[in-house]
């Protein structure tokens, strides 16, 4: 195996693990907030609703994070992918690529994470209203 399929392979299996935290995360962003809509209807208490927005906001977050550093691999993976045999000299560093790939910011509303993390946040906004209504 040469230098740039060495290379590549340690990208890709960054890029893999931070793929599987994002997915690690959604689980457990929807584990935390069922927990919170559990206590709700057993205590027959809203502000455990209300509770439920601090997860959805810390795990947007944090997906938003690994879903630009993803980004970022992936823009490490083409770059290094151009380079010659001899050029290749097994560097992680992203922070020359920035400019790249979208900020970290455009990605907290890129349409993945708007899809899963805003279908959450509906979802919560309505358990609340039905226990806002039915008390």
């Amino acid at each position: 195996m040469n230098n740039r399929q060495c290379h590549l392979n340690m990208i890709q299996n960054v890029i893999n693990r931070i793929s599987r935290n994002s997915f690690l995360l959604k689980g457990w962003s929807i584990i935390l907030i069922s927990a919170f809509f559990a206590l709700a209807a057993a205590n027959s208490k809203v502000y455990f609703v209300f509770l439920a927005y601090f997860p959805l906001i810390i795990f947007w977050i944090l997906d938003a994070y690994f879903l630009w550093q993803e980004r970022l691999f992936r823009a490490l993976y083409d770059h290094v992918r151009g380079l010659k045999e001899e050029e290749i000299d097994f560097s992680m560093n992203t922070s020359k690529l920035t400019n790249v790939v979208s900020t970290w910011m455009d990605v907290i509303v890129s349409k993945t994470l708007i899809m899963f993390h805003g279908t959450v946040l509906i979802s919560i906004i309505i358990v609340m209203l039905i226990m806002l209504l039915t008390n």
